[in-house]
């Protein structure tokens, strides 16, 4: 190979290696912070097992029944196949503002600006949720130590459930403030307390259920996990848009891609495993509960209405018995670091879409002190703190109408990227199996089976009883948080273009394909 072929496909720097990557620059973030498996820790932490678990279990029982395993590996397939897309991507153009960036490369700015707009949405949403989910288990937890139910119902009063919420971001914000390395403190041992803990609720469920005592218990059944006998398509893309939100996080590993160790391949590993760690964790827990507490309305059953909006609140006691209490200090502690390590890709992505003229270059501003992007981390959590106040005095149910809404969100940023990827490396998509299957088959099918899942909610979120029951003018809340923020964002771009046109030029990232390397 040629010297000349040689420094054409090196990345960075300003000489002819540095045309490679495009306009692709640092953002004075700190480097070699994490390694692989704190990585691996940050994106478990960021899918938060038992939040998402706790939140999603109810209203996926509720559209697919039974079904609820079949619907979760269904669901894992797109997820996958989007990390591998995610991995591309990263090899080729590390950068944190992940799918802002690569869609900018692939499609130019403005389809790069919405994917940016889609990421920081899905992101906003949930720190929104898992802030709601830390005050209801917050309150739970006193109730418990303090053997006074009356606590727990603290909860339902509004002005306190907000400023409670609030308390919790502000002290997110101020740990995620500080950088990474603090960061890594945190999750290892609230990572690590939530895991086990979910372990222990799995052993005590089966025995419950072996033994007979649990009520109204299932018999396992190998059917569970048969996609095909779930009744409806509307049924299927419901149960999978809720499902696509269970898995959604992974992908801060390749946010921080900047600031680890080892090169950017530590970034695209993190991610996969991230990914296949959670779905066991996820396989189990589900069977567990639901041979503890059956399909049924009544009692501790997983489609009684109380039940739904927070499973593990309900099936603590009866399951983990006095041990009921480490299973809310578990949800608490998942949703806390989940709540901190998910303010790291917003923040990230804020601080991307900045440094390139996509907004203010204010957000493009880096602490001397942490090295972290402390003016964008402080907008995110403003901005969700924000957004669950409204929220909460809007809708019935904010907590599953936000995950509703979310699973739209994440379905239309991952799959963007994915698409991203194909069309990217367009001119090498059959110069090797390998990239057939890792730029061409594998990110087409996730991105199209997310498309289909995007465009289905959406039509059916139009009706209020898709969600809560809660709607604007007739139009449910679930289609005005999803499709209405995304369309907000149209706005929001359009008033950037006239304000920084630089980026809307493509004077700061080029729109482009990577060069068609020929092995010698």
């Amino acid at each position: 190979m040629s010297q000349t072929t040689r420094q054409s496909i090196q990345p960075g720097g300003n000489s002819p290696a540095g045309e490679a990557t495009h306009g692709i620059t640092g953002k004075g973030l700190k480097g070699g912070q994490l390694g692989l498996l704190a990585v691996v820790v940050l994106g478990i932490s960021s899918v938060a097992p038992a939040y998402s678990l706790t939140s999603s279990l109810g209203p996926a029982v509720g559209t697919v029944g039974v079904q609820l395993p079949a619907i979760f590996i269904v669901a894992f397939i797109p997820m996958i196949l989007v990390a591998f897309a995610y991995r591309e991507l990263n090899a080729d153009s590390p950068d944190s503002g992940t799918t802002f960036t690569w869609t900018t490369k692939a499609f130019g700015p403005f389809v790069g600006w919405m994917g940016g707009w889609g990421l920081l949405a899905a992101n906003i949403i949930v720190l929104s949720n898992l802030a709601g989910v830390a005050v209801d288990f917050f309150y739970l937890f006193l109730a418990q130590v303090f053997n006074n139910p009356e606590l727990a119902d603290l909860t339902s009063n509004t002005a306190l459930n907000i400023a409670t919420c609030l308390t919790f971001v502000a002290l997110a914000v101020w740990v995620s403030y500080r950088g990474l390395h603090a960061t890594k403190l945190v999750q290892y041992s609230l990572v690590g307390f939530q895991v086990l803990v979910l372990g222990v609720f799995i052993v005590m469920a089966l025995t419950h259920a072996a033994s007979g005592d649990a009520g109204p218990s299932l018999a396992f059944s190998w059917d569970w996990f048969n996609p095909a006998k779930i009744e409806s398509f509307e049924q299927f893309t419901a149960g999978m848009s809720l499902a696509v939100f269970v898995y959604w996080g992974w992908d801060v590993c390749l946010t921080v891609n900047e600031e680890t160790k080892g090169g950017k391949g530590t970034a695209g590993k993190a991610g996969t495993t991230t990914a296949i760690a959670v779905l066991a964790l996820y396989l189990a827990v589900i069977v567990a509960t639901m041979m503890v507490a059956g399909t049924g309305a009544d009692g501790i059953g997983l489609n009684n209405p109380d039940n739904q909006s927070n499973v593990f609140a309900a099936l603590a006691s009866p399951v983990m018995g006095p041990l009921a209490i480490l299973m809310s200090l578990a949800v608490l502690a998942g949703t806390a670091s989940s709540l901190q390590s998910t303010m790291a890709s917003p923040a990230r992505s804020l601080l991307a879409m900045g440094h390139y003229g996509a907004l203010p270059p204010r957000f493009a501003s880096v602490s001397k002190r942490f090295g972290s992007p402390g003016f964008a981390t402080l907008i995110a959590g403003g901005i969700s703190g924000g957004f669950y106040a409204v929220m909460k005095v809007v809708s019935e149910n904010v907590l599953n109408d936000t995950i509703l809404a979310l699973g739209l969100m994440i379905c239309f940023y991952y799959g963007l990227t994915a698409f991203a990827c194909t069309w990217y490396f367009r001119h090498s998509l059959f110069s090797s199996a390998r990239n057939f299957f890792m730029r061409l088959l594998f990110p087409m099918l996730g991105g199209l089976v997310l498309t289909v899942v995007f465009i289905q909610t959406a039509a059916d979120s139009w009706a209020p009883e898709f969600g809560s029951g809660s709607e604007i003018f007739g139009v449910g809340l679930v289609f005005v948080l999803g499709v209405g923020i995304l369309a907000l964002g149209i706005v929001f771009m359009l008033v950037m273009a006239r304000l920084r046109p630089g980026y809307f030029r493509g004077d700061t990232i080029r729109k482009d394909t990577p060069a068609l390397v020929v092995p010698e």
